[in-house]
């Protein structure tokens, strides 16, 4: 499993990042930072959230495509899947009990 993926989790203004892309998949960069302006009162330069956007995609977690002069960001699940599947939860039936 990549760094990239844990390390692009990490910050706070990425996870926000995903929470717009999974509220509303295939944004442009002034999409995503007039949300993350109006809705999170976040004040971060369209640079900013391009480099975040930058570390988002290189682990994996936002897909790009262009549509003439437009680049939208789209959210990717796929890289989330692989932290479930290396830690599965047992299926327990009842409350765990523990042992002292």
């Amino acid at each position: 499993m990549a760094d990239d993926l844990f390390k692009a989790l990490a910050d706070p203004t990425r996870r926000t990042i995903l929470d717009e892309l999974s509220e509303k998949s295939g944004q442009t960069l002034f999409e995503i930072c007039s949300r993350l302006s109006m809705k999170h009162q976040l004040g971060i330069s369209r640079q900013g959230v391009s480099q975040h956007l930058a570390m988002l995609e290189a682990a994996g977690l936002v897909e790009t495509r262009r549509e003439g002069r437009y680049k939208f960001h789209d959210l990717n699940t796929a890289p989330l899947r692989q932290i479930t599947e290396r830690w599965p939860v047992p299926d327990t039936p009842g409350p765990e009990k523990s042992t002292p």
